[in-house]
């Protein structure tokens, strides 16, 4: 949510629909001084790459539901926004919150399930989905990033 925040900010600060990439970054660096120019350049890539902004033409917009995000008074955002996140682990953690158990225990039968059900010929992006399905986690919302990272294997 951090990053949907952040990005939604300079849009609801300035009550505009649409904004140039320099506005965005002014905004972002100079005005709010949260990061400096590169690192805000960098979180309208990961905002773009993620789906979170949509660039039309010269200018940026953000899609309808963001416009309502609630942006707490003194927010500033963390490095933790520049931290791409494991797909496995965010299923893993919501498997684990949904049903009340430690990430760990998620973890560890994750691991037993490739090991001892599919000899160790089952990936971690597939297993964690199996293990969705028998939480009665939806996993769907996950699928795209679980299928770029299995893409990343030689």
């Amino acid at each position: 949510m951090t990053l949907q925040m952040t990005i939604a900010a300079p849009f609801r600060n300035m009550g505009r629909n649409r904004l140039k990439k320099s506005e965005i970054v002014f905004y972002l660096a100079i005005d709010r001084h949260w990061m400096n120019r590169e690192q805000a350049e960098k979180v309208i890539s990961m905002a773009d790459a993620e789906g979170l902004i949509r660039k039309e033409g010269d200018y940026f917009s953000i899609p309808e539901e963001f416009s309502k995000i609630d942006i707490p008074l003194g927010y500033k955002p963390s490095s933790e926004i520049f931290e791409k996140k494991d797909p496995v682990e965010s299923l893993a953690a919501a498997i684990a919150e949904k049903n009340g158990i430690e990430i760990n225990a998620v973890i560890s039968e994750m691991n037993a399930l490739m090991e001892d059900e599919f000899d160790g010929n089952l990936l971690p992006e597939a297993a964690i989905v199996i293990l969705a399905r028998e939480y009665g986690v939806g996993f769907e919302e996950y699928l795209d990033e679980l299928k770029k990272s299995i893409g990343k294997i030689d």
